[in-house]
């Protein structure tokens, strides 16, 4: 992306970070799930962009039972006894998972105060599932833990298993998201006879709403070794798009506010992808916010 949408001039973090906000007034930060940010970080994405962006940050992995590197691990969390595995923090302490919430809320404060924190990410791993009741009930008691943890802000939730929304589970699965004010995240994902992706399936369970485009590359979606530009190497065309279009316009019609983020992240696919769905959807869905010579999209990347 950086070869293919920013201009040669534009060379440091700091000015891509400025012309990308020119041009959208969102985006996810999926850093923070490799590694909690230092706070100066934090702030200067707050200083950088403008009054009214907003930055919808993907909890760090251990927050979603994940596994993660353990070289990037906090050094307060270091204190805490944890397993190892091939270099993963695996089965960490409730004690240690408790401080992870912390110092990652603690890092995020610069964008409270700001006013550009939107929501928190928690994609959760595919093997996070509804399977069976033991499994479902437990799994659901960790979401009310992170709601609780996370307070009042923004919680996005991410299932990457379908058993959440299969007949007979997803109207209970999104009662319970309702109920607590929680927002279920739609995703666009390839599809496969025999392996289990989520379905696009759309739904309002807060007054925000949240899709998230992976791409649908079937050929390196489940690949290992590979990059994330890789596995999400993926252009939609007009026609994917369109399809999109009404699902978008009834999320957009249950919720004060919905989000569209683009994660086909190879060269400049995302943003192109995004400035055509927007031209699809329509000024009367999204609304260009003229800030100087540039224009912004109410869309995000």
């Amino acid at each position: 992306m950086i070869e293919a949408w920013y201009p040669s001039d534009i060379t440091t973090p700091a000015a891509r970070l400025r012309y990308y906000a020119e041009r959208f007034d969102t985006v996810e930060a999926d850093a923070p799930f490799y590694a909690i940010p230092d706070r100066r970080v934090v702030e200067n994405w707050a200083k950088r962009t403008p009054s009214g962006f907003t930055f919808h940050v993907k909890a760090f992995g251990m927050m979603t039972q994940h596994a993660v590197d353990e070289r990037a691990l906090h050094p307060e969390l270091r204190e805490y006894p944890h397993a190892v595995e091939r270099g993963r923090v695996k089965r960490p302490s409730q004690e240690m998972v408790d401080v992870a919430f912390d110092l990652f809320l603690e890092s995020m404060e610069p964008l409270e105060e700001s006013g550009k924190l939107g929501g928190i990410l928690m994609q959760f791993p595919p093997f996070f599932t509804a399977l069976d009741e033991a499994l479902k009930d437990e799994n659901l008691a960790y979401i009310d833990y992170a709601r609780a943890k996370l307070g009042k802000r923004r919680m996005l939730v991410e299932f990457r298993h379908p058993s959440w929304v299969e007949e007979g589970q997803a109207r209970e699965t999104l009662a319970f998201l309702a109920d607590r004010d929680i927002t279920y995240v739609a995703v666009d994902a390839p599809q496969f006879p025999t392996r289990t992706t989520m379905p696009p399936l759309v739904a309002a369970t807060s007054k925000v709403g949240y899709v998230r485009l992976h791409g649908r590359n079937r050929d390196t979606y489940f690949a290992r070794n590979v990059s994330a530009a890789d596995r999400f190497d993926y252009l939609y065309t007009h026609d994917e798009l369109q399809e999109w279009a009404p699902k978008v316009r009834e999320l957009a019609e249950g919720t004060d506010v919905t989000y569209v983020m683009f994660n086909n992240c190879k060269y400049d696919y995302a943003p192109r992808n995004a400035r055509e769905l927007a031209e699809i959807l329509g000024p009367e869905l999204v609304e260009p916010v003229v800030t100087g010579d540039e224009e912004q999209l109410g869309l995000g990347l």
